[in-house]
């Protein structure tokens, strides 16, 4: 049976995307973080992992990337995309009025902010592990309002004052499906590429890289950087490319890049959502 982990507990909208992913017969697997996923695809204690990278309101998950960047021996096989809206829960009986301690993912909170300043303008912020982890706080006690999707309060008993809660109608949020290092997905011609980049700390370094990219004419969708956490104001490079690695394009000007950067961690390519 193939295992595919997730951020959990059940009920949580990674748990909504890997159920979306095709494959047969699968045993999902909640775990506490994108990283303990991430380490147990390493560890071989499951096959796959599925984790939020992107939301298109609060940027990049950087929870995320770091576990990428730092899980040797993964790849990114795919992605999905999810509409985002949330579901606000407390247990039976208790009004938002006199809540105090809202949970949510902080993710999600920045997604639900407007809402909650106009509907539970007391309620003070309460972060979470995960959504579903915010409604099996306020089951437990420990939090009285959750934002969370509307199935974690039919696996936690709780009782839902509103739907469809998004700040922004066209939230979403980008899912990727994690396995080992091996063959690549075959290009599909809407393809994805990402690597992660860092550059010898010297002026000029990094557009001299980027210039490997426009001269080749592939575009990148995303770029940011995050601190290596090695050293003090030193960083890496998370970089996504428009094509397939297999592109004539894109492998030549990866190829240039390799020579250029300090060290190139590659990925992987897959079919956009």
């Amino acid at each position: 049976m193939t295992r595919i982990a997730y951020l959990g507990p059940a009920g949580t909208f990674t748990e909504q995307a890997a159920r979306q992913f095709p494959v047969d017969g699968a045993e999902y697997v909640p775990v506490d973080s994108p990283a303990s996923a991430l380490a147990a695809l390493a560890g071989g204690e499951v096959d796959y992992a599925v984790c939020a990278i992107e939301n298109s309101v609060d940027g990049a998950v950087t929870a995320t990337a770091d576990a990428l960047a730092a899980t040797p021996g993964v790849q990114i096989m795919g992605e999905t995309e999810l509409a985002i809206a949330f579901a606000v829960m407390t247990q039976p009986g208790v009004a938002l009025s006199r809540a105090t301690r809202l949970a949510t993912h902080p993710v999600a909170f920045q997604q639900v902010k407007q809402w909650v300043g106009v509907h539970a303008p007391d309620a003070q912020f309460v972060p979470a592990a995960s959504n579903a982890a915010a409604a099996q706080m306020v089951a437990d006690g420990q939090a009285d309002i959750a934002v969370a999707p509307e199935r974690a309060a039919e696996l936690f008993g709780l009782t839902v004052h509103a739907t469809g809660v998004a700040d922004s109608e066209t939230a979403r949020t980008r899912f990727v499906l994690v396995g080992k290092q091996g063959a690549l997905p075959a290009p599909t011609g809407a393809d994805r590429t990402a690597v992660v980049l860092r550059t010898p700390n010297e002026p000029g370094a990094l557009v001299g890289v980027l210039k490997e990219f426009a001269a080749r004419g592939v575009d990148m969708s995303r770029i940011e950087s995050r601190p290596t956490r090695e050293e003090p104001n030193t960083y890496q490079f998370f970089v996504d490319l428009v094509g397939h690695a297999q592109d004539p394009d894109v492998a030549d000007a990866l190829r240039a890049v390799e020579d250029k950067a300090s060290s190139v961690l590659f990925l992987g390519s897959w079919a956009r959502a």
